[in-house]
């Protein structure tokens, strides 16, 4: 038998297969969040892919902004919960959680016993979230993923002074019109998230560890950027896209008394 944490976002739908011992069995992803499609792609694609059987799933538990709209789970917990349960099974010293999401940002503090002790989150603005950045690359004509590759060939950081993203995509144009190139742009668009994201964290309280979740973590220019704004070391787990779904199939065995 197996559990299973689908983890609805704004942009992206995230879904983790886990065994009664806690071993991740399965995980699966897809490009499409919150509403009909994504949820139901992402339970079609796991089962598919692991050949697991609806009859196999002990139970699922739901999270993220889609989590009230999925018919076939059995619960729901709020994203706060499990990106913090996914981190820290995935890293049990981080003490300080940094989610950055399709359309909002978290900050997330740990007590050593991994209990909440303290969160604050931005979403009220795209600023320094992952629609910000998909933004800027359309603006670019570039890629999302291509974002991190690109600014590793950046021979200086062009300071983006807008953090509104309507008014940043309008500095970033006028940057082009004056010949200057994408690959230092994108530098400049990544020191602008750092910075905004780096306020919130303050704002928050930082204990080392600290650890980065969400498929923004994947953009390894948005990392070293946020780390020298931090001036610390940021924990990147390969399966960090997932912390939010697998803290919700965590969330799951301990509802039917796996604990």
């Amino acid at each position: 038998m197996y559990v299973l944490g689908i983890d609805i976002g704004s942009t992206a739908s995230k879904a983790v297969a886990m065994t009664m011992d806690k071993k991740i069995y399965a995980k699966a992803v897809v490009s499409h969040g919150t509403g009909a499609i994504g949820p139901k792609q992402v339970y079609e694609k796991i089962l598919s892919e692991s050949k697991l059987e609806k009859s196999e799933l002990k139970r699922i538990l739901v999270t993220g902004y889609g989590r009230f709209v999925f018919d076939d789970a059995d619960s729901q917990k709020s994203e706060i919960s499990c990106h913090a349960k996914g981190v820290l099974y995935l890293s049990p010293d981080v003490r300080t959680i940094i989610d950055i999401g399709g359309q909002d940002v978290k900050a997330i503090l740990l007590n050593d016993k991994g209990m909440i002790t303290n969160f604050v989150m931005n979403d009220k603005c795209a600023a320094g979230t992952g629609r910000f950045l998909d933004n800027m690359a359309k603006v670019l004509n570039v890629k999302t993923h291509e974002l991190g590759a690109l600014s590793e060939h950046a021979t200086e950081v062009v300071n983006i002074s807008n953090t509104c993203t309507v008014f940043a995509e309008s500095e970033v144009i006028s940057q082009l019109s004056k010949n200057v190139s994408v690959e230092n742009l994108i530098a400049g668009i990544h020191q602008s998230v750092a910075k905004r994201v780096s306020s919130l964290v303050y704002r928050n309280g930082i204990v080392k560890e600290v650890a980065l979740s969400g498929g923004v973590a994947l953009n390894k220019g948005v990392v070293k950027a946020l780390s020298e704004a931090l001036k610390l070391e940021i924990i990147v787990h390969e399966d960090c896209q997932f912390s939010g779904a697998l803290g919700a199939a965590l969330f799951a065995l301990e509802e039917i008394g796996q604990k």
